[in-house]
């Protein structure tokens, strides 16, 4: 399974979403690294995401995958926590409207939930954590959080998962009405990719840099 390549200069992507897998590419493309996804590991075990946070998901998939290819792994974990909800539905956003929810179905959900809750009162924010790992258990961790309120109705066709629903109030729009670029310079994702891209190069694949490998 493993080919020539070191062990150092391949990045596995513990995700199967292929929204997320563009915004990750898009932000790790200049990395000094071959970047492999879970369509190259077709065998590879579906890591059931049962942790109570975000975090707790992150780590689990990013040492699962890691372990099972044999190579450092990035995985990400995504929670929109909604105040007026008492949080919810936090951890569970993917899977709000049911365990075969669309998008689509979690966003009228939570529209649905909000309904009677006035402007002023909708506030919510989107956690992502982002973990690294490799086959021998070590780990890194970074997040990225976007504030934001929720929207009394669907707006805009970019994006994925709850970005039609989610207002900017700075820029005076949702997620789903800013550019990918746009989106890859502000996004939870974006923030926490981008600590975690750092972590790489310095920590993770330094070792390419200067021309040697060496053990991690």
């Amino acid at each position: 399974m493993n080919d020539h390549h070191q062990d150092q200069d391949i990045l596995v992507l513990a995700t199967g979403n292929q929204h997320k897998q563009e915004e990750i590419l898009a932000i790790l493309n200049d990395l000094p690294v071959k970047i492999l996804t879970l369509r190259d590991f077709p065998q590879a075990p579906v890591i059931e995401e049962d942790g109570l946070t975000c975090e707790e998901n992150a780590i689990k998939k990013a040492q699962g995958i890691a372990k099972y290819t044999g190579h450092v792994t990035l995985a990400d974990d995504t929670g929109l926590e909604v105040q007026a909800l008492d949080g919810r539905p936090g951890v569970y956003a993917a899977r709000y409207a049911g365990e075969h929810a669309t998008y689509e179905d979690n966003c009228q959900k939570l529209l649905q939930e909000l309904s009677g809750v006035t402007a002023g009162h909708r506030q919510a924010r989107f956690l992502t954590v982002v973990s690294i790992a490799n086959p021998q258990g070590k780990v890194d961790v970074t997040e990225g959080v976007l504030e934001g309120e929720i929207t009394e109705a669907v707006q805009g066709t970019r994006g994925f998962g709850y970005d039609p629903v989610f207002w900017l109030p700075d820029l005076h729009k949702t997620l789903a009405e800013v550019s990918l670029e746009e989106k890859n310079t502000i996004s939870h994702r974006a923030v926490a990719l981008q600590k975690a891209k750092a972590l790489l190069k310095t920590k993770w694949f330094s070792q390419i840099q200067s021309g040697r490998s060496a053990a991690q």
